[in-house]
């Protein structure tokens, strides 16, 4: 794996469900944020079928701001929702397509990130399709942004986005060392509290699972604690 670009300066990260950044991406985003860079987050659900012993209205509620909290530890103040996309049920299609495109029109970046969209996470352990279908939005949506004749009522075309990255891939081909800022990651995942205690593994430390992935990454690279992409360039 190469070091993870780092000349740009706007990016914007797309996933289904609060949480999904947390599970090993916030370390490098609190790395950017510190850096200068700007990073917001959009969120294509809040997670309503998260939490087994919740009702959707409440695991919503909850969710979202667990994920904002999550959000301002590792510097990003800019938190958005999208409606209409149900948990547990994303589609791949035109109207999430156009939703991203919207979005990524709106934020001008230079860069989009979002988490593994492969069928698995290596091995047999089977990827769920928000997260599959969420991916192949990204990459498409980043194109549609980019084209003045998509989605003409939506927005100025913006062809900005040189790069889309998937972190935790099986098939990563970069890396982002956070040896600095492993602490803030952890930090970011226990905001996540109602979630993980919904669970129902009492014995989960988010401290030793981040560290534990972190290190077997950085390991493979020659630093203490790193992130893995797959990176795409557009």
């Amino acid at each position: 794996m190469e070091p993870f670009p780092e000349s740009w300066s706007r990016a914007l990260c797309i996933v289904a469900h609060p949480d999904d950044l947390e599970y090993g991406m916030a370390g490098a985003i609190a790395k950017w944020t510190t850096s200068g860079k700007q990073v917001a987050y959009l969120l294509i659900t809040r997670g309503e079928a998260g939490i087994d012993g919740m009702a959707p209205d409440e695991t919503a509620r909850v969710r979202e701001a667990e994920e904002r909290a999550s959000a301002r530890v590792v510097g990003v103040e800019s938190v958005e929702f999208l409606e209409g996309h149900v948990d547990g049920l994303i589609e791949y299609g035109v109207p999430l397509r156009r939703d991203l495109a919207v979005a990524i029109r709106r934020h001008r970046p230079d860069v989009v990130l979002s988490i593994n969209f492969r069928e698995t996470w290596g091995g047999r352990s089977f990827n769920m399709a928000d997260h599959r279908n969420v991916g192949w939005a990204v990459l498409d949506a980043a194109r549609d942004a980019a084209n003045r004749w998509l989605f003409t009522d939506a927005g100025e075309p913006w062809a900005g986005v040189r790069i889309a990255a998937f972190s935790s891939s099986p098939q990563s081909t970069h890396y982002v060392d956070i040896g600095d800022h492993v602490e803030s990651g952890v930090a970011s995942l226990r905001e996540h509290a109602a979630y993980i205690a919904g669970l129902g593994q009492d014995d989960f430390d988010p401290d030793g699972f981040l560290r534990s992935s972190a290190r077997a990454a950085g390991e493979s690279v020659g630093v203490d604690y790193a992130v893995p992409f797959e990176l795409f360039e557009l």
